[in-house]
């Protein structure tokens, strides 16, 4: 069986269905060969780099197959770092599958998946971090985590990376240049050679500088990944509060039934929509109310059917990343919002039904992120969605942290990357306590050293065939 690492000529479809299929091919040979099955094939050997010729497939015996536009590229200059071509095919799967069995016929082996960007990494033609961000930019759910994955591929975080690298290189080189000298040389120097290495480890100033980009890089993960993945925003609250309004205005269509009647809602109903560019699961769930305790219509108990809906929406309240608590502004709260609001949970309180009667001053006071809106007029729902992000999305939703003397506008888009940003930060921790008590530098230097490692994986400088093999397999044909 066929693995990562040759130059063998290798195609696949880069494409799905549309007016028009990329199949793209790359290897030692790869014009060549497909010169044989080309209508052109003197035009296509001697294209430059770049260009673009058209032509046909001709499949067995010469009958063409597909009128097809050919990208021609030479190495370096290419995705691959090697020769390679992309075929404009038109639409349709019979086209596809007659231009790749023409090629397998003429010596070309399919491509595994993410073979293509493994091979850019290869060549140096890209890092790892850029690879991983081709995958995010295929499952982007939103322009938001489309955006973010888009700096990653320019190398916004191998640039924050390899910033922190150099400095931890730095106190690498310092710490081990002491630990050349013999105590007795060592105290030989120049005083003003040493005031800058004063203390049990040398240049600290830089660790520490390191130390704040590793962790701005990792607080960042949970950001990076909400773009990415999404969350789950449960709207909760009394029945008639106005929950299935706010759903419905929200999504800016009727999918929640809206009556005067407590209760109409028996179960949770989700969809999905984007916020602020976060993927947003929104549940509308079943009215909760104690019948036992304080019945909210005692003409119209909860009976087995709402019961199992409000038992339902508290199961999925407990599994929320939001919870927009809505209360009904023309009745006011009552002591069931206030338990509920006590519980410490994330909470947006959202005062509905604005229109008729504004929240009172005591509680915009004790609710500083209150929002108030009319799920009726529309009033106070844009800057409801802005508060709703802003609150997902944590104090800067910028994507923007400060890092080593500058900013950088991408945060770690994988779990790979977030294991090592870990492992570099405890590594370094260790070290800088160690050096707080006076140990040994000799117990230090190991830890920068690890820490040092630790980013060469996350970027590719230090890597092993097993880890690259079980990255590119999770790739696409075609990447």
């Amino acid at each position: 069986m066929r693995g990562y690492g040759d130059t063998c000529p290798i195609a696949a479809q880069a494409s799905g269905q549309g007016a028009l299929i990329l199949i793209r091919t790359s290897g030692q040979g790869a014009v060549d060969l497909l010169a044989g099955i080309f209508s052109r094939p003197r035009a296509l050997r001697a294209a430059p780099g770049n260009t673009v010729v058209h032509g046909w497939i001709a499949g067995p015996g010469g009958v063409p197959l597909d009128e097809v536009l050919v990208s021609v590229y030479r190495p370096p200059r290419s995705y691959t770092g090697e020769e390679g071509a992309d075929i404009s095919c038109h639409g349709g799967a019979a086209a596809a599958k007659a231009v790749l069995d023409t090629l397998r016929k003429a010596g070309f082996q399919d491509a595994l998946p993410g073979e293509f960007s493994f091979r850019a990494f290869m060549n140096g033609k890209i890092d790892l971090t850029r690879c991983e961000s081709v995958m995010e930019l295929v499952s982007a759910k939103t322009r938001g985590a489309l955006e973010r994955a888009a700096r990653r591929l320019s190398g916004a975080l191998e640039r924050e990376i390899r910033r922190i690298r150099d400095k931890l290189l730095e106190a690498v080189i310092a710490a081990e240049h002491r630990l050349d000298y013999s105590e007795d040389e060592f105290d030989s120097l120049s005083a003003d050679s040493l005031e800058e290495e004063a203390g049990c480890l040398p240049r600290r100033d830089i660790a520490e500088d390191a130390l704040r980009g590793l962790r701005n890089l990792s607080a960042s993960y949970r950001r990076e990944r909400l773009y990415q993945e999404g969350a789950l925003a449960v709207i909760a609250g009394r029945p008639n509060a106005g929950k299935s309004s706010l759903f419905n205005a929200l999504l800016n269509e009727d999918r929640s039934i809206v009556t005067e009647t407590p209760g109409t809602t028996r179960d949770w109903i989700e969809a999905s929509i984007s916020l602020e560019g976060i993927p947003l699961r929104l549940a509308d769930t079943a009215g909760l109310r104690d019948p036992a305790a304080d019945p909210v219509d005692p003409g119209n108990p909860v009976g087995p059917a709402e019961a199992l809906g409000i038992e339902r929406s508290r199961e999925l309240i407990g599994e929320a990343d939001l919870i927009l608590y809505v209360v009904d502004g023309s009745r006011g709260m009552n002591g069931e919002d206030e338990e509920f609001l006590a519980a410490g949970r994330r909470i947006l309180l959202v005062w509905n039904k604005a229109d008729i009667n504004g929240a009172p001053e005591d509680s915009r006071k004790h609710f500083p992120g209150l929002a108030e809106v009319s799920a009726k007029t529309g009033k106070g729902m844009e800057e409801l969605c802005r508060s709703l992000g802003a609150l997902l999305a944590g104090p800067d939703q910028t994507g923007a942290f400060a890092g080593l003397g500058g900013t950088s506008s991408a945060g770690l888009g994988t779990s790979r990357q977030k294991d090592l940003i870990d492992r570099a930060l405890a590594a370094l921790e260790e070290a800088l306590g160690l050096a707080d008590r006076n140990e040994p530098l000799d117990l230090i230097a190991p830890l920068l050293r690890d820490a040092l490692n630790a980013l060469g994986e996350i970027t590719g400088e230090i890597s092993s065939a097993d880890i690259l093999d079980a990255m590119f397999s999770r790739f696409c044909l075609g990447k």
